[in-house]
């Protein structure tokens, strides 16, 4: 269920063309430099690819451009959480912005979801 060959392209292109947004998060959470945890970009979970997974604690984070304004691309986000949630996997959403503008704010918030929480 976990990167299957048959999304390995794809997960490939993903990591070769991150937003810049996924750039600077992955910036903070390679390395094990969140709580010691190991995070893996652009991670397939079934069909899906999220944007970085810990496979320890279960857990998605997923950046989320202005593409998912769309209704269409909504609807598919909300079928895709709701596949990953059924598998025991928590999702946390952080906006490009919130990543541009706030990105000191976003470990705590992480580390809130890892009960790790200052």
């Amino acid at each position: 269920m976990h990167n299957h060959p048959s999304v390995k392209r794809n997960r490939k292109a993903l990591r070769a063309n991150m937003t810049p947004a996924e750039k600077r998060m992955w910036i903070v959470l390679r390395r094990r430099q969140l709580c010691g945890k190991k995070f893996r970009r652009q991670h397939s979970i079934g069909r899906y690819i999220v944007d970085f997974f810990c496979m320890e604690e279960r857990l998605a984070i997923e950046i989320d451009g202005s593409i998912h304004d769309d209704p269409l691309r909504a609807a598919y986000d909300v079928e895709r959480q709701q596949f990953l949630e059924a598998h025991g996997i928590r999702v946390v959403r952080f906006s490009n912005e919130q990543i541009r503008d706030s990105l000191d704010e976003v470990p705590d918030a992480i580390k809130e979801c890892l009960g790790q929480g200052e």
